[in-house]
């Protein structure tokens, strides 16, 4: 394994450096999903359970059962012996993702507009609003997590469990950025999170011109 992988040291894992003990692996998941997106786990590199376990204080085991459910989440191979290889992605596939989240998510977003009540979507405000708050800090995994919070309670509104749980898959999927693709600029992270808070705005408002017209436009950026 090359030196060079194993200096890089994931951003949650340099935050907490000793993971606590209890809901260890749950905890370890997060942060190297959180490593994920803020490119901390670089494509094509092959990272040890062991090597990794060492920078959270905790033992290979939970580290390997974290690396075995992004496996399943297509985000990182497993090699025998070795450990684990980040995978890379192409941006016709990430092209593909988007297309497939707005064949998903549009026509149900377009539906809950026109039925869910006005005080229903003002309760949503400080869910738009913590994207708001993670855009302006500049935090990658922050916002990750509150884009994708914002995006699992509008859906939730329709009532079916299994879109929500395939909407946030596909939506967890599409966050992880290209090998060799500059970090996302604070200002790309702050329009997106503006996008949410004017759409929540022309909800609650009824506006359903201008709704429609924002959902499809942030299903298409």
């Amino acid at each position: 394994m090359r030196e060079t992988a194993q200096a890089r040291i994931p951003a949650q894992a340099r935050k907490v450096p000793k993971v606590l003990r209890h809901s260890v692996r749950g905890q370890v998941l997060e942060a190297l999903r959180a490593a994920l997106v803020e490119g901390d786990l670089v494509p094509g590199e092959i990272y040890s359970g062991p090597a990794l376990g060492e920078r959270f204080g905790v033992s290979a085991t939970p580290v390997r059962e974290a690396m075995q459910q992004l496996a399943l989440e297509g985000a990182v191979e497993c090699l025998p012996n070795r450990g684990f290889r980040v995978l890379a992605r192409t941006p016709r596939a990430l092209a593909e993702l988007a297309e497939v989240r707005a064949l998903l998510e549009v026509p149900v977003m377009l539906r809950l507009a026109r039925t869910v009540p006005a005080q229903v979507w003002a309760g949503l405000r400080p869910v738009a609003d913590a994207t708001v708050v993670a855009a302006e800090a500049g935090d990658l995994a922050g916002y990750a997590e509150a884009d994708r919070h914002f995006h699992r309670e509008v859906l939730a509104l329709a009532g079916n469990a299994e879109l929500v749980q395939v909407a946030e898959e596909l939506h967890r999927r599409a966050q992880w950025p290209l090998p060799g693709v500059a970090r996302t600029p604070r200002a790309r992270l702050v329009a997106d999170a503006a996008q949410h808070v004017t759409l929540l705005e022309a909800l609650i408002a009824g506006d359903l011109p201008l709704s429609d017209s924002l959902i499809h436009t942030h299903a298409h950026p």
